[in-house]
């Protein structure tokens, strides 16, 4: 697990969806699993499953040959969610900038200043500043540099 972590609207999606296509050329099944601070939307309304849920279902399944989808109405935290991809090679979540795991941290110009993480856990700053902290790398704020910190993190630990 490696957190993409952030202040508000410092870039944490675009990251890792500019990092994915990077490790999946490495080989990794990568997933996500992102926090959402606020109650979301699981299913669209006028959609069927959508329909389900507001007609009061307490969990509904949507799938075709290629994928699914199930919703349900329980507690859970993000350590459950990554069993859920206990197949997968790494997992990405998003946020979480509080949390013991290790991290990439964004800090943007015109966004934040200053990290916000416990230096202890990142493994880098994605930045388009100056910014520097002892010990923890600096790359460019793009998928590519930020995937090969991820990649080198793996093979350090023995897991790629």
């Amino acid at each position: 697990m490696v957190a993409v972590s952030g202040v508000k609207n410092s870039g944490k999606t675009s990251l890792i969806t500019a990092m994915l296509p990077h490790l999946k050329a490495a080989g990794l099944k990568a997933a996500t699993v992102k926090h959402d601070g606020h109650s979301f939307t699981s299913d669209p309304e006028g959609t069927d499953t959508g329909k389900h849920m507001a007609a009061g279902a307490w969990g509904t399944a949507i799938f075709d040959r290629e994928k699914y989808k199930i919703v349900r109405q329980d507690p859970v935290d993000e350590r459950a969610l990554i069993e859920k991809f206990s197949d997968a090679d790494l997992v990405l979540l998003e946020g979480f900038k509080h949390s013991a795991w290790p991290k990439l941290e964004l800090v943007r110009a015109g966004n934040s200043t200053q990290p916000v993480c416990d230096p202890a856990t990142l493994l880098a700053l994605v930045t388009d500043t100056e910014l520097s902290l002892p010990g923890v790398p600096s790359v460019p704020l793009e998928g590519a540099a930020a995937a090969q910190v991820i990649l080198d993190y793996l093979r350090k630990e023995g897991r790629l």
